[in-house]
């Protein structure tokens, strides 16, 4: 018998498939303290919690025989999923079970949004019989712009589109057929700004997408328009919407979700006529809690049982010998991934990985997930290396793997090609014995760089004195270069300039390096 504690409130229709598998015994104990919890959990193979329980390495050190943790929810904020790797456990979570609350606490919120709803009724139970104070819009004939287009934008886009609705997506890896598989025309962030007649965010909140719309993007707005925002706190700059609803461009906003959570109770949202607000509620509804502990159920049952799962969130188990062997690549790997995604342009719809010399004779699959997600990392909080194989299919993108038992010069080369309907982008790095990772190719170019730090990556025509102006501007702002790698194949051709710097170039400073003479690109690259 398998044993399963659930230490939170989880209801029991969602885990009716625990109470009825005959191989499963489920105890519920609520309200334990870490030491109560690590007292006990030595004795089961699964716990189940929601958000409450604090599942930390403590409690993984004294559960010898558990192999899986299932939270019945999204965020796993609260697991300690490090500890959960080193320990073989696997982590698991229900990132579909609340699609559908979310998408429609959206529309609730749009149509409030559009009629006044909450407005009219305070100032009905009041006593005030006000008819001419709230004249909405209809949404049919509007056009709606949904950032991320992912699950519960998707959603959003397939009930807006009933309401006879345009829809206008923006999504990096929105391929221009999955675009119009689900009726959206694709646009950018400003085009939707200048068109839309609502907007609704549905991006996770990661560097990129941080006040995604702002003042920019407010004053290409067309008065009247309204926002709507159901995802993450801080993709939309509160105080700038707060503006444009007062110089009458943003006829009203919907709130969900903000910077900080509660918010402060002299928040400028709270006493806005034109600003409705919820506290969080987009997947408060039943039938969302109760099916994330239904997909979260049926997960544990198959990994206690050795059946194929899903939506696990760390690393699942690889043998030793190839763990130990395909380890040292995961870092090179993952980096060259996330150095692609921030150099290529468009949606990608193609990964080709491969594998030179000694990586050619193993099962590379767990290497392969650290590039796909390094490829994403920009655009998807959610992704890890367990679903990144499986967000990849979903969005169109073909993965592919190819293997060489050669690699030329050196005993392992790691080669990662990534397509759009713009570019093809080649990266190609190794690990040096005694040296570590390195980058030795972008596109036709060769270099040898370390991928770590602060990276610039200059894209020029091979001119006498480029390098010198740009030495010169880093200089002159206080930006030491500690490495320069300068990569070409004519002479006053095409060139590529990488340089580690000693702390992040200013953006101004980057701007500044774009008008140079002869500089084609000037990309600032995270690692």
């Amino acid at each position: 018998m398998f044993k399963v504690l659930v230490t939170d409130p989880i209801s029991d229709m969602g885990i009716q498939l625990l109470y009825d598998a005959e191989d499963v015994e489920v105890h519920r104990k609520a309200g334990l303290s870490e030491d109560e919890l690590a007292a006990i959990i030595g004795e089961y193979d699964a716990l189940l919690v929601r958000s409450q329980t604090k599942v930390t390495a403590n409690i993984m050190k004294a559960a010898p025989g558990l192999k899986v943790i299932g939270r019945a929810g999204v965020g796993v904020d609260n697991i300690d999923l490090e500890a959960a790797t080193n320990s073989g456990i696997v982590v698991i979570n229900a990132p579909d079970g609340n699609t559908i609350a979310t998408s429609e606490h959206t529309f609730a919120m749009m149509m409030s949004v559009a009629r006044f709803i909450p407005q009219a009724y305070k100032k009905t139970v009041s006593g005030e019989w006000d008819r001419k104070s709230f004249v909405g819009v209809e949404l049919r004939n509007k056009v709606l712009g949904i950032l991320g287009m992912g699950r519960i934008g998707s959603e959003v886009a397939k009930r807006a589109k009933v309401f006879g609705m345009e829809v206008i997506g923006y999504d990096p890896f929105l391929t221009e057929e999955r675009a119009e598989k689900i009726g959206v025309k694709l646009g950018t962030v400003n085009e939707i700004a200048a068109k839309a007649d609502f907007i609704t965010v549905h991006t996770p909140l990661t560097s990129e997408t941080h006040h995604l719309i702002g003042k920019a993007q407010f004053a290409l707005m067309k008065p009247g328009i309204r926002i709507i925002n159901c995802a993450r706190g801080g993709i939309i700059d509160e105080l700038a919407l707060v503006d444009a609803v007062n110089e009458g461009i943003v006829a009203g906003a919907a709130f969900d979700v903000f910077e900080e959570e509660p918010p402060a109770p002299d928040h400028p949202f709270l006493n806005n006529p034109r600003i409705i607000v919820t506290p969080h509620l987009g997947a408060s509804t039943i039938e969302a809690q109760e099916n994330v502990a239904i997909d979260v159920s049926a997960e544990v049952l198959h990994i206690l049982r050795d059946e194929p799962f899903k939506n696990a969130v760390n690393m699942p188990p690889v043998p030793a010998n190839v763990l130990n062997k395909l380890q040292p690549y995961f870092k090179l790997g993952e980096k060259i991934g996330r150095i692609l995604g921030q150099i290529t342009r468009g949606a990608v719809y193609e990964i080709i990985v491969n594998y030179a010399g000694d990586l050619a004779d193993v099962d590379t699959s767990p290497l392969t997930r650290h590039i796909v997600k390094g490829v994403f990392a920009e655009q998807l909080e959610s992704i890890n290396i367990v679903n990144a194989m499986n967000l990849a299919k979903t969005r169109g993108v073909n993965v592919s793997v190819q293997t060489s038992t050669t690699s030329n010069s050196f005993t392992n080369l790691l080669t990662v090609t990534v397509k759009t309907k713009q570019e093809e982008k080649v990266l190609a790095g190794t690990l040096l014995a005694g040296i570590g990772e390195r980058i030795v190719l972008i596109d036709q170019y060769p270099v040898d760089f370390t991928p770590e730090g602060h990276l610039l990556l200059i894209s020029h025509n091979d001119k006498p004195g480029i390098i010198g102006r740009v030495g010169t501007l880093l200089g002159n702002n206080d930006v030491n270069i500690a490495t320069m790698q300068v990569g070409r194949k004519v002479i006053g051709g095409s060139a590529i300039m990488v340089l580690t710097i000693d702390k992040q170039a200013p953006k101004e400073v980057l701007s500044e390096l774009g008008t140079l003479s002869e500089i084609v690109n000037v990309r600032d690259l995270r690692i």
